[in-house]
C-alpha cells in the first residue's frame, strides 16, 4: 500500500512538470498543471544574452539554454542559480532542454548534442552532428531523438550517446519530432511528413506536406497539426497519409513559425501576421484571432481553458481558449520568441534581452 501511495505521488509530481519542448512527446502544448487565475511576477533571472530556448521544468528546477552558450539550471521556487554548464561559445539557439532519468539533454549551434547531469551540471557525454541543432530532444525510453541541420534525424542511446540509427532527409531537420505509439513524426523543411519507427529507424511512410515547415507537429488522434512557410496551417492525417485541411488567412499572408497547441477541439498557434489564431481542429475553420503588436513566433501553452503565449512585442498574453478574449498581459520589455513552460503552479519564459521570468 505504501509503495502504491509513493508511486501515485511520483506520478502526480511528474504531471506537474514540463520536461521538454511543448510539454510532452506528442508536442500538444497542453498541461494538467494549474496556474493562479491572477498571475504575479515571482522572480527574474538576468542571463545577459538572448534566450530563444524554451524552458523545461522538472523536479523543482528550471532548465534553459542561452545564446551565451550556457545550459542554465535555476531553482524554481527562488530563481537562484543551481549550476551553469558551458556548452559552446557559438550559443544555444532554439533547442530546448528535455529532462528524463536525472539527465538534461540539449543541442547547440555548433551541432553538438549534450547530456548533462540534472543535479550536478556535469557533462555525461556529447555527440557531434554535421551542422547546427535547433531541434529539441525527445526522450523515448532508453533513447533520445534529435534533429540537425545536416538533414538527419538521430536516435542516440541515453546511456552513452552511441548512435543507434540515423535517418537522412532532403533538407534541415529544424523542428522537433513528435512521438506517439513508438513512431516519430517529422514535418520538415523538405516539405515531407515522415513516420519513423523509433525502435529501429525504419521509415514507415512519407507523404507531401505541401510546404516548407519550420514548426513542430502537434499530434492528437492520429492527426498532425503544423503551420508552414506557405502562409498556411495544415492538418495531416497519419492514418490516411495525406493533408486533410489547410487554413490560410484571407488577407494576411505571412508564415507560421509557432508550433501549435491542441486542446478541446481547437488548434492555437501564433503567426508572423501578428495574430494568435484559433482554428477548429476538425475543419480548419477559424474560431477566433487575437491581434498583438508584432509577429508571434512563440508557441502557446494551454492550461485550464487558458492560452499563454509570448509575442515579439515583448508581452506575454493570457487568452480565453473558448473566445480569444484577453484575460491578462505581462510586459517583459523585450521580444518573447521562446515559448512558455508551465509546471508546479508557475510559468517560466525567457526573453531576447536575456531575462528569465517566473510568474505564478
Amino acid at each position: 500500500m505504501r509503495l502504491l501511495v509513493l508511486l501515485l505521488l511520483a506520478l502526480a509530481a511528474a504531471a506537474q512538470d514540463w520536461p521538454q519542448f511543448r510539454g510532452n512527446p506528442q508536442l500538444t502544448g497542453v498541461t494538467t498543471a494549474t496556474l493562479p487565475k491572477t498571475l504575479k511576477l515571482l522572480w527574474t533571472w538576468e542571463g545577459g544574452e538572448s534566450i530563444e530556448s524554451s524552458a523545461a521544468i522538472a523536479g523543482g528546477a528550471v532548465y534553459v539554454g542561452s545564446q551565451a552558450g550556457d545550459l542554465i539550471a535555476l531553482d524554481l521556487a527562488t530563481g537562484k542559480l543551481r549550476w551553469k554548464y558551458h556548452a559552446t561559445k557559438n550559443g544555444i539557439g532554439e533547442s530546448s532542454p528535455a529532462v528524463a532519468g536525472g539527465v538534461v539533454y540539449i543541442g547547440d549551434l555548433d551541432g553538438v548534442f549534450h547530456a548533462v547531469g540534472a543535479q550536478t551540471g556535469k557533462a555525461l557525454w556529447t555527440y557531434k552532428t554535421g551542422s547546427e541543432i535547433k531541434s529539441s530532444p525527445v526522450v523515448v525510453g532508453d533513447r533520445v531523438l534529435i534533429g540537425s541541420y545536416d538533414a538527419t534525424l538521430y536516435c542516440l542511446a541515453v546511456k552513452n550517446g552511441a548512435a543507434l540509427w540515423k535517418l537522412r532527409t532532403e533538407n534541415y531537420v529544424h523542428g522537433t519530432p513528435a512521438v506517439a505509439g513508438g513512431i516519430a513524426y517529422i514535418s520538415g523543411c523538405d516539405e515531407v511528413v515522415r513516420g519513423i519507427r523509433v525502435s529501429d529507424g525504419e521509415e514507415l511512410f512519407q507523404f507531401p506536406s505541401g510546404a516548407y515547415t519550420g514548426a513542430s507537429p502537434a499530434l492528437v488522434a492520429e492527426v498532425a497539426y503544423f503551420g508552414t512557410f506557405a502562409n498556411d496551417v495544415a492538418a495531416a492525417s497519419l492514418k490516411q497519409k495525406k493533408v486533410i485541411w489547410r487554413y490560410e488567412h484571407p488577407e494576411r499572408k505571412f508564415p507560421f513559425y509557432s508550433s501549435a497547441a491542441v486542446a478541446a477541439g481547437k488548434v492555437v498557434l501564433g503567426g508572423r501576421d501578428k495574430l494568435v489564431h484559433c482554428l477548429n481542429a476538425s475543419t480548419g475553420k477559424p474560431v477566433w484571432s487575437f491581434l498583438t503588436r508584432a509577429r508571434v513566433d512563440s508557441s502557446p501553452a494551454i492550461s485550464e481553458g487558458r492560452v499563454y503565449i509570448g509575442s515579439n512585442d515583448g508581452r506575454l498574453y493570457v487568452l480565453d481558449l473558448a473566445t480569444g478574449a484577453k484575460l491578462w498581459e505581462f510586459e517583459a520589455g523585450a521580444p518573447l520568441s521562446a515559448s512558455p513552460a508551465i509546471g508546479a503552479g508557475k510559468l517560466v519564459i525567457g526573453s531576447q534581452d536575456g531575462k528569465i521570468f517566473c510568474l505564478g
